[in-house]
């Protein structure tokens, strides 16, 4: 029996327009569709596939605002059984160690748990640092970007692609893995699925709850910010060579003068 941990994350949809906050330059997410960030489907997946090998329970867990429950549902029609959601005022523009902190802290909340999977990095961030620092916090060991993931017992094993080769890497569990978009291929969720997801429970925690210092999250106690932004500037025309029989040089030249060669 395995029961697994998944972290979830909401992220502004890439195909939609996304800008900073004239207030605090932090992501505004209220300008942009809000939906489940694609590596953590592939995590959810991972999580199904090992519970459905043997016997489990997936738990989900999210830090975010309330619109947060759309992407927590998503997880759960595909077949996770509960979710924890931690939302607070207080974690608005907290970095990477502060939601680690904070999402360690919810993990802990999960009885017996014996693996936590996550996606190697969010794609509104693209830190990738979480996972590291969750499992330094937890003292777990930690398996990132896997590719190929098996449960043997008490033991994980898990391969990473390099351009050197393949690593093979191997834990005792509890462990904390984070998985690669190779990993597999996220399954859609059935209307079945979807209807079950909306009597599957969601526990909302605040940072108080967990036992999280609120003075120790959030932009004020970040160590990292945003100073100022700017967007990016509109695409202007390009320059045209008429080729007279020297069109060759004149490309060149213009490279030159770019300094691209």
């Amino acid at each position: 029996m395995t029961n697994i941990v998944v972290l979830v994350k909401q992220v502004p949809d890439t195909y939609s327009e996304r800008k900073l906050s004239g207030a605090d330059n932090t992501l505004d997410r209220e300008s942009a569709d809000a939906v489940l960030d694609e590596i953590n489907e592939k995590a959810v997946e991972e999580a199904l596939k090992i519970k459905e090998a043997g016997e489990g329970e997936v738990t989900v867990v999210s830090v975010g605002p309330d619109r947060a429950t759309d992407a927590i549902r998503k997880a759960l029609s595909m077949g996770a059984d509960k979710a924890i959601h931690v939302s607070d005022e207080a974690l608005h523009g907290s970095d990477a160690i502060a939601t680690a902190k904070v999402l360690a802290a919810a993990i802990s909340k999960v009885e017996g748990f014996d693996l936590v999977i996550t996606g190697n990095e969010a794609s509104d961030g693209r830190g990738g640092a979480v996972p590291a620092i969750i499992a330094e916090l937890l003292g777990l060991p930690q398996l990132t970007h896997v590719n190929e993931l098996t449960v043997d017992g008490t033991s994980i094993k898990a391969d990473r692609y390099t351009e050197d080769g393949v690593t093979h890497l191997e834990a005792n569990l509890p462990a904390v893995v984070s998985v690669g978009e190779k990993i597999n291929e996220p399954r859609y969720p059935s209307f079945k699925g979807i209807m079950a997801a909306k009597k599957k429970p969601v526990e909302t925690l605040t940072v108080a709850d967990l036992g999280v210092d609120a003075a120790e999250v959030g932009l004020g106690n970040a160590w990292s910010s945003v100073l100022e932004a700017s967007p990016k500037p509109p695409r202007t025309a390009g320059e045209r060579v008429e080729d007279e029989g020297d069109g060759g040089s004149k490309v060149a030249a213009y490279l030159v003068a770019q300094k691209l060669i």
